[in-house]
């Protein structure tokens, strides 16, 4: 994931399935992952792009 910008689409490595962000979420990684995006984390609530 990259530290300054946001991850819009994630293909699964095992599926392919594209994932994409839920609504209300900047990105897959806020979407998904089990802490908030590298951008949230620095700069607080909102959107990170």
């Amino acid at each position: 994931m990259p530290t300054d910008a946001c991850q819009w689409f994630y293909e699964c490595e095992h599926c392919h399935t594209l994932l994409k962000p839920k609504p209300g979420d900047c990105c897959v990684f806020c979407s998904y992952g089990s802490v908030p995006c590298p951008p949230i984390q620095q700069h607080g609530k909102g959107h990170c792009c």
